[in-house]
């Protein structure tokens, strides 16, 4: 005897044909509003349609756009440390920690490279080259180390260099610096490198772009014109001047910086390719270092540390985007740190903040070792989260955040 088949419902028919019949500018907008990329991934598991829209070039440019990168880790002599639970982000760190290779074994004699930069899950990595002019004779090579790619990039042209070298302003080898450059957001695998010069007069610049695989020279600045817009005209010295950290928000660079005495901003502009200078809030404010970080709505954050009868305080700061002249720094929180230990600012991105606090001492075998405690701050919510703690090792070396999951760098080649 046949039996029928179990008849569906008209309700579940209904619905079944409403959901696959939702069109796909309306999934994604419901895939915007995911609150975490971790929940984007799960929800392209669920069908080949849905896959296809998640992975769409578009749509996720759109989705960073809305969504913030997430603390995935950081970079200093020591190596890569990862945010540990209860951290927000131990989770995703745990997944790029499984899944990258951050010990750079793809790269070619990858124990020879030193790590320059860490921009957006891209790191640039250097090494002594030979060239005519020594200042910019350094190999260099952006890498991808969760696809397992890297770019390496071309030398600067000798002509180029020595165009910049022997300016007749030029009176002493400069200091140079080198660092990863955002460029257009519409081209995901685009990527610049930015060749910063500190001459005794002026500074200079040459920076790559990997969209024309050249470089070019981009900017330069006399020591003069920056003091004269801000009613100076004193030649500066090479002692006269100093530079501390480095920090980009809304597309530009900063650098907290020390001319005639006086502490100031130093800038440059990314998409001018200008150099500029504004004020900081009076340094008896935030004696113990600061960072620059993007408060939104346009708006520059500034964290800076306040000690004060042995008490240290994390001041936040907030004015308008590019210097304006007629807005002043504004007190918008103070945030108790500790008292009994030492913090300092390690690294900041547009999004976090890193701090270090040193403990009390402590004896293993009669050898004196401290410990760093290592705490995250959300420039949106203000929230401190402990990120890992470690021997202090090389305590005051240069650290770098690692955020985000980057799309694929082009194959291998120069």
């Amino acid at each position: 005897m046949a039996t029928s088949k179990p008849r569906r419902s008209s309700r579940t028919r209904r619905t079944a044909t409403t959901l696959a019949e939702i069109p796909d500018h309306l999934v994604a907008e419901i895939f915007l509003r995911l609150p975490a990329a971790e929940d984007l991934v799960r929800a392209s598991a669920a069908c080949v349609s849905f896959r296809r829209l998640v992975t769409d070039k578009s749509f996720l440019r759109h989705f960073r756009r809305l969504h913030d990168p997430p603390l995935l880790a950081f970079f200093d002599r020591n190596g890569f440390h990862h945010p540990l639970p209860p951290h927000p982000f131990a989770p995703a760190a745990s997944a790029l920690a499984d899944a990258a290779d951050l010990s750079f074994s793809f790269f070619p004699n990858h124990g020879r490279w030193s790590v320059q930069d860490i921009h957006e899950g891209r790191i640039l990595l250097l090494r002594p080259g030979a060239a005519k002019q020594p200042q910019v004779s350094m190999e260099a090579a952006v890498c991808d180390p969760l696809h397992r790619k890297y770019v390496l990039l071309p030398p600067v042209p000798d002509d180029l260099a020595a165009s910049m070298m022997h300016h007749p302003a030029t009176a002493h080898t400069p200091w140079c610096e080198a660092f990863l450059v955002p460029l257009d957001e519409e081209a995901e695998t685009a990527f610049g490198v930015m060749w910063m010069l500190h001459f005794t007069t002026r500074l200079a610049a040459f920076v790559y772009s990997s969209t024309t695989r050249q470089w070019q020279a981009v900017a330069s600045k006399e020591w003069n014109e920056l003091l004269l817009g801000k009613g100076k005209s004193t030649m500066v010295s090479p002692i006269d001047r100093d530079f501390y950290g480095r920090y980009y928000a809304y597309g530009c660079f900063y650098w907290e910086s020390t001319m005639m005495g006086k502490k100031d901003l130093l800038v440059f502009d990314t998409r001018r390719m200008e150099f500029s200078s504004c004020d900081l809030p009076p340094k008896e404010l935030c004696p113990l270092g600061l960072a620059i970080v993007e408060a939104g709505e346009a708006r520059l954050g500034l964290f800076g540390i306040h000690v004060e009868a042995g008490k240290f305080d994390l001041c936040y700061y907030i004015k308008g985007n590019k210097c304006e002249s007629s807005s002043q720094w504004q007190l918008e929180k103070t945030i108790p740190i500790c008292s009994g230990c030492w913090p300092d600012i390690k690294a900041a991105t547009g999004r976090y903040l890193l701090l270090g606090k040193f403990g009390p001492m402590r004896f293993v075998n009669s050898t004196a070792h401290e410990d760093l405690e290592y705490i995250s701050v959300d420039v949106k919510t203000l929230q401190l989260a402990r990120v890992c703690t470690k021997s202090s090792g090389f305590a005051f070396s240069k650290t770098w955040i690692y955020t985000n999951f980057p799309p694929s760098l082009s194959s291998p080649k120069i």
